[in-house]
């Protein structure tokens, strides 16, 4: 249970007051100090600003209780220096007793970072953002439902969920679970934060999928075995070292792209390409030391994949508008290298990433635990009418809704009554089996 109480910090109450104008000017920066660690209290709905309207929309109680149970080992450390500056004030050097002051002000700082950064995503719920944060929400819990359903033992047990937020920049982006986070000094994240920009909070984004992807592959642990099976499989087939060094520095967001194909079909693919088409000097320019693909290779990736999973005819006409869009003759700037290799590449890529047993898989491959079916884009094309003509389905996984919506976009739906709909359709204040209808203006 989540406390409804706050409970705030205490510091240690007897602080050693020299008798001397620095003494007593050192002391006076302490009792400021352990003023200030008072400031972070334990984090509940109430002291984030959640109103009980808001409640369908907040982090759940294990987000709440991941946050409080990092910011209390902190709260140890900043305890600890405090009193370790008590003593240092009590006859230490000057120099000892800045540096120990000093210490406290780090550990304060740690705290009042991951204190902020947990407070600014928890209390964006008590938004106007909140119901859209809260269907993004449910999108990534439903990916890792797929893959649990698809194989029930392979997590260690539960997992806290991802959590989404909205922030200012150009694209998604996620920080998985477990990372050091440089915002936070060096503090590791306790369960995955994906950013959504203001302006893609549309629960139809496959980049969306993309990000849930990172943190799949983190979760299954496959983030070192997929690079070394990368490299040497390329080596294996005697591709020249750029290409090996390139394409295995790619490998996560490869993955990612893969892996929300996975997740999503199809739709997923053209989805990305969407996001992806920009002018020709941007989509052809190599950028050395990148961890993402150049967009010119990244597109045939998908249309690759596409390929393995069986829909052959979106493979060629996503490859199509592609090289409809970018010429080589038009000019480039790909290393030659890359470029005369990549046809033979990308398949090997491509087999390698998502067809290949892995251990940290139980030596299966990541298409049998993310399985994507026929049946499954039938569901989607489906839902996708029924979406274009003002109704939601009910039955079809919050997943699969992301690219649903993108066909009922193409069929020409009104944009402003389809976010209505999915934001009824996943939102956690909806009545299970309930089925919205949006009435068209005539």
């Amino acid at each position: 249970m989540i406390m409804e109480k706050l409970r705030v910090i205490h510091a240690p109450r007897v602080i050693h007051v020299s008798n001397d104008r620095v003494g007593r000017f050192l002391a006076t920066k302490a009792k400021t100090l352990a003023s200030r660690s008072r400031m972070f209290a334990i984090l509940t709905p109430q002291s984030v600003g959640l109103r009980p309207q808001d409640a369908f929309y907040a982090p759940r109680a294990e987000h709440f209780e991941a946050a409080n149970k990092r910011l209390a080992s902190i709260d140890r450390a900043v305890k600890l220096r405090l009193a370790e500056a008590d003593k240092a004030l009590r006859g230490h050097s000057r120099d000892d007793k800045l540096l120990a002051l000093a210490m406290v002000e780090r550990e304060l700082d740690r705290a009042r970072r991951a204190f902020g950064m947990f407070f600014e995503v928890f209390a964006q719920r008590g938004t106007a953002h909140g119901r859209a944060l809260s269907a993004h929400d449910a999108i990534a819990r439903d990916c890792y439902t797929a893959v649990r359903t698809a194989n029930p033992k392979i997590f260690a047990g539960p997992l806290v969920p991802p959590l989404t937020y909205l922030e200012h920049g150009y694209s998604p982006a996620t920080m998985r679970r477990g990372v050091t986070l440089s915002r936070l000094l060096g503090e590791s994240n306790p369960f995955p934060l994906i950013r959504i920009p203001y302006d893609r909070d549309q629960p139809w984004q496959a980049v969306f999928l993309h990000e849930v992807a990172h943190n799949l592959q983190a979760d299954l642990g496959l983030w070192v075995e997929n690079k070394n099976a990368v490299m040497k499989r390329l080596a294996e087939n005697h591709f020249a070292p750029l290409t090996i060094t390139v394409f295995a520095r790619w490998h996560k967001e490869i993955f990612a792209d893969l892996a929300a194909l996975l997740l999503g079909g199809p739709a997923s693919a053209w989805g990305m390409a969407e996001f992806l088409a920009h002018p020709q000097d941007k989509v052809m320019t190599y950028r050395p030391g990148g961890p993402h693909p150049t967009g010119y290779f990244r597109i045939f990736i998908l249309a690759e994949m596409l390929r393995r999973m069986d829909f052959n005819a979106d493979a060629r006409q996503i490859a199509r508008v592609w090289t409809g869009l970018y010429d080589l003759r038009r000019g480039h700037r790909l290393p030659r290298v890359l470029l005369e290799e990549s046809k033979r590449a990308i398949p090997a890529l491509v087999d390698e990433i998502a067809f290949q047993p892995r251990r940290a898989l139980s030596e299966r491959n990541v298409s049998t635990v993310m399985p994507f079916r026929p049946e499954d884009q039938a569901a989607i094309r489906r839902g996708g009418l029924l979406l274009a003509r003002g109704r939601t389905p009910v039955d079809l996984p919050p997943r699969f809704m992301v690219s649903a919506a993108r066909y009922a976009i193409e069929s020409g739906a009104n944009q402003t009554e389809l976010n209505e709909l999915l934001l009824a359709r996943l939102s956690p204040g909806q009545p299970p089996g309930a089925v919205v209808t949006i009435q068209k203006a005539a």
